[in-house]
C-alpha cells in the first residue's frame, strides 16, 4: 500500500513545493527505466537531464543519477517544470495578514495553487514567495477565472480551524456576477439542483436526484448595453461549495455569466496570454467568527465587475 503522508526533504524553490512520485514493486534494473515508463507524456531527453543534474530526489534529498539502481517503496521527489509559464501581470493585494490567517484580492487569471500550466504564476505561489514561508497553505480555493477574496493559512496546526468552518458551514459568502437578466430571477430565489463532475472532463452537469447544491441569487440591478443587451448584476450566496456551483446554477436559469468559456457550452481553449475577457464573476465577502480568537472577521474585494 501507498504511503500517503510523507514530508519533503527540501524546501520550497519561488514559493513551489516538490512533488513527489511513489516507487512501487515492479521489474525495472534502473531508476531511468521506471521514470520513463511513468512519465511518457515528458520528452525522454528532458527527464535523462534531470537526472544528469541530479534535480531528482530520495526521501533523504540525495539527488539520483542515470546510474541509480531502481529501488522499490520508496518515495522519489522533484520540482515540475513548466516551458514558458505565462505571466499574469495583475496586482494581488494583500488585505490582512496576522500569525495564522492572510486574505487576499485575488485577480482574475491567477491559480490558487500550482497544477498543471500554472505553477508560479498563482497565489500560493506569490504568498510563499512574500512571505518566506513554505507552510502557508490555502483555506479554500477559487477558481483561475473567478476574482475575490481568497484565505490562506500561515501555520499548518490551525489550519484544520479554519477549514471546519467552510465544511461546516460557518462561513457567510457573497458573490457578484454580471449575466443576461431573466425576469424570473428578477424578485430573487433559491434555486437548487444536484450537480456531478462530467466523467473525464472538466465541467460539472445537472442529474436527478435529491439535490446537493443551494445557491441564493439576488437581482441587484438590471440595464440595457449600447449593443442592445439585456444585463443585469446578481448578488449569489451559495448554501453550499460545489465545483462550479455558481456558473452551472446561473447558466441553468438561461443566465449564464459574462465571458464564461465553460457553461453552457465548452469553448475552444483562448490563448495563455489572452486577459481580454475575465469572468465576470467575483467573491466579494467573506464573513465569519475567527475560531482561533474569537473575533468576528470581514473581508471584502476592492475589484470591480463590467458594469457597460
Amino acid at each position: 500500500m501507498t504511503p500517503i503522508n510523507s514530508v519533503p526533504p527540501v524546501p520550497s524553490r519561488d514559493g513551489v513545493s516538490p512533488s513527489k512520485v511513489w516507487c512501487p514493486p515492479g521489474p525495472w534494473q534502473r531508476l531511468d527505466e521506471f521514470l520513463l515508463q511513468r512519465f511518457p507524456h515528458v520528452n525522454p531527453e528532458v527527464l535523462l537531464d534531470r537526472l544528469r543534474r541530479g534535480d531528482i530526489l530520495d526521501q533523504n534529498a540525495v539527488p539520483q543519477t542515470l546510474d541509480s539502481p531502481y529501488r522499490a517503496e520508496r518515495w522519489l521527489w522533484y520540482f515540475r517544470m513548466v516551458d514558458k509559464e505565462t505571466i499574469v501581470p495583475f496586482e494581488m493585494p494583500i488585505l490582512y495578514a496576522d500569525e495564522c490567517l492572510i486574505a487576499v484580492d485575488k485577480p482574475h487569471f491567477l491559480a490558487t495553487t500550482p497544477g498543471g500550466r500554472h505553477l508560479h504564476e498563482t497565489a500560493l505561489s506569490r504568498l510563499r514567495k512574500h512571505f518566506k514561508e513554505d507552510g502557508i497553505s490555502p483555506i479554500h480555493r477559487l477558481d483561475r477565472e473567478t476574482a475575490g477574496i481568497l484565505l490562506f493559512c500561515r501555520d499548518p496546526s490551525a489550519r484544520g480551524a479554519y477549514q471546519s468552518l467552510f465544511q461546516q458551514g460557518g462561513i457567510e459568502k457573497e458573490y457578484e456576477a454580471v449575466a443576461p437578466f431573466q425576469e424570473k430571477l428578477a424578485s430573487g430565489l433559491v434555486y437548487r439542483s444536484r450537480l456531478k463532475e462530467v466523467p473525464g472532463r472538466f465541467v460539472m452537469e445537472e442529474v436527478a436526484g435529491e439535490p446537493n447544491s443551494s445557491t441564493e441569487i439576488v437581482c441587484e440591478r438590471h440595464w440595457q448595453t449600447g449593443q442592445g443587451d439585456h444585463r443585469a448584476l446578481y448578488r449569489l450566496r451559495p448554501h453550499s461549495g460545489r465545483k462550479h456551483q455558481l456558473r452551472v446554477h446561473l447558466s441553468s436559469l438561461g443566465a449564464p455569466i459574462l465571458n464564461d468559456v465553460f457553461y453552457p457550452e465548452l469553448l475552444p481553449e483562448r490563448a495563455a496570454d489572452d486577459f481580454s475577457q475575465p469572468l465576470q464573476l467575483l467573491a466579494r465577502h467573506i464573513a465569519f467568527i475567527d475560531p482561533l480568537s474569537g473575533q468576528p472577521r470581514r473581508f471584502s474585494s476592492q475589484r470591480q465587475l463590467e458594469l457597460a
